[in-house]
């Protein structure tokens, strides 16, 4: 009999509402914003969302996000928030979530590390 071979990072698949997430975390995540999203926190909830890194007229590659979504600042103001959720950063992550911020200035970007953090984020226009 053939043994599945565990993931590179450990991470395991995990289906929510017919949806299958990358990861535990993913999934979890996932169900925290469908929370905020019937509570009115946040709106506008659209899984992987696709982002191509274009340079110079080269498209350098596409940047997949866990999750992009709306909510309001503390100053009232609707923010687009662009979210992943990573157990490990690697490499070539660093290098398109730089890409990706350079690019796209407007977007407010959030990392969520562990299911107990907080997603973090950061953006220069709020």
């Amino acid at each position: 009999m053939w043994k599945m071979k565990p993931s590179k990072y450990r991470n395991e698949k995990t289906e929510v509402d017919g949806i299958t997430f990358h990861s535990k975390k993913e999934a979890a995540r996932y169900q925290e914003l469908l929370l905020l999203k019937q509570a009115k926190q946040i709106g506008a909830l659209v899984l992987q969302p696709r982002f191509n890194l274009i340079v110079s007229g080269i498209r350098i590659c596409t940047y997949i996000a866990a999750f992009q979504y709306i909510e309001l600042n503390r100053l009232g103001h609707m923010v687009q928030i662009v979210e992943d959720v990573k157990g490990m950063r690697t490499p070539v992550y660093r290098i398109k979530r730089k890409l990706f911020e350079a690019l796209y200035p407007h977007l407010t970007f959030r990392e969520t590390r562990d299911e107990e953090e907080k997603p973090t984020g950061f953006n220069r226009a709020q």
